[in-house]
């Protein structure tokens, strides 16, 4: 991450975003690439922010752990959660770090939208 993120004092972010955004890796670097972020009761823009992130470390493999997220009482729908980090000043400074694709759109009426993580954690990276 070229020492851009820094999991045990920055404020790691989780966004909700629409069919309309296209996730590219090779192209999006920062959140400002990212449009479509959702809207509407209960949703508050740039998302939510994750709970005790935490980097993990066993053998070869890395793990991003952290709380489960919500929003209650909302009216909302999206294709994508993008994870960031939310702590330098300007969105074209604030790096993306994962995605999560649900491969359809969801959406919630007046109830709580939530993405409960995978017990061994968000994503993981492994080196050959």
């Amino acid at each position: 991450f070229n020492k851009e993120i820094d999991f045990d004092t920055d404020t790691i972010k989780v966004m909700l975003v629409g069919a309309g955004y296209t996730p590219d890796q090779a192209a999006h670097r920062y959140k400002s690439a990212v449009t479509s972020e959702a809207s509407g009761p209960g949703y508050t823009a740039g998302g939510v922010t994750l709970g005790t992130p935490q980097i993990v470390g066993s053998g070869s493999t890395v793990t991003l752990k952290g709380d489960n997220i919500a929003w209650p009482s909302s009216t909302i729908s999206g294709r994508y959660l993008v994870i960031y980090d939310a702590t330098p000043g300007s969105d074209a400074q604030r790096p993306l770090i994962s995605y999560v694709d649900f491969g359809e759109t969801v959406s919630s009426t007046s109830a709580t939208f939530q993405a409960t993580w995978n017990a061994l954690g968000l994503l993981s990276v492994s080196v050959a």
